[in-house]
């Protein structure tokens, strides 16, 4: 390939000299290079005087058929610089649905407005995925513990769990002082997706870990279901803050039980640590990323 080059130079300057200072190397190199593609290839490619250089018949040939094939190659070198520096290709996600629809979607959206070459796919999946095995970029859960694999980033603040009730339903119940309390209360249970059973309401107070088993009318293992019934007035209900503080602060429920509910880490996108950070992945952990 370096004989090759070294006689189109030869053949496009038109002197040993000229291609010798384009490829940056000797006068005698080039000649003795060409000399020996000459005797490999057992035809003479360039006619030699004192005064001048140029293709033989061969020669030109050989040129006619070099210079596309190298330009070619040139142009795919290009492209390659430029798929590096222009983000693209597809990225797939598993998350759960809240998740997807309030941390996600809104970063997702603005990274495919301005990089249209990059796809994003978003599965929605309330358990643990095991993202490697099922073919995911990465995914995200709430905490940070993550397999020693795994690589974790923040993805949203901090988060409580919040026990609420709408204000109709406490018309006509009072509120609970503490977690014992519940067992008078009407409350809405939410089925957990991994394993099937019931989630039990975690609290926490002066380091000493409460969980409280509820009953109620209602139980369904989609939480935007457990929400509606909670704002119909039908029990109290246990979410994350992020789930229950915007119906909080606009008053369609009623916090109670806040000094027994501490913080815990928050939603994180977790990916494998011996994963090619591609570009476009790169943009959407830098737009995902917490920075609060």
């Amino acid at each position: 390939m370096s004989d090759l080059i070294a006689f189109l130079a030869v053949a496009e300057e038109l002197s040993f000299t000229r291609a010798a200072a384009r490829l940056g190397t000797s006068q005698s190199a080039v000649s003795a290079v060409v000399r020996r593609l000459e005797e490999r290839l057992d035809v003479k490619l360039l006619i030699r005087t004192t005064r001048s250089v140029s293709p033989t018949e061969a020669g030109q040939r050989l040129v006619d058929t070099l210079r596309p094939a190298f330009d070619g190659i040139q142009a795919q070198l290009l492209s390659l610089d430029d798929i590096r520096s222009r983000p693209s290709g597809t990225i797939r996600l598993t998350a759960s649905k809240h998740a997807a629809h309030h941390i996600v979607m809104p970063v997702a959206n603005r990274l495919m407005a301005e990089y249209p070459d990059v796809h994003i796919e978003v599965a929605i999946d309330s358990r643990f995925v095991d993202i490697a095995k099922e073919g995911y970029d990465a995914g995200i859960r709430l905490g940070e513990s993550v397999d020693k694999d795994m690589i974790g980033v923040q993805i949203s603040p901090d988060l409580e769990m919040v026990v609420a009730g709408s204000p109709d339903y406490f018309r006509d119940h009072p509120k609970p002082e503490t977690p014992h309390d519940l067992t008078a209360h009407c409350c809405i249970n939410l089925r957990l997706p991994t394993l099937g059973g019931l989630y039990a309401w975690e609290f926490g107070k002066d380091v000493r870990p409460l969980n409280v088993r509820v009953e109620g009318q209602f139980t369904s293992n989609d939480p935007d279901l457990i929400l509606d019934a909670a704002l119909a007035g039908r029990g109290l209900i246990c979410l994350p803050s992020d789930h229950l503080g915007p119906h909080v602060k606009a008053g369609r429920l009623v916090r109670v039980l806040a000094d027994w509910c501490p913080p815990f880490a928050g939603y994180h996108l977790y990916y494998p640590s011996r994963r090619q950070v591609t570009s476009a992945f790169r943009l959407l952990i830098d737009g995902l990323r917490w920075r609060g």
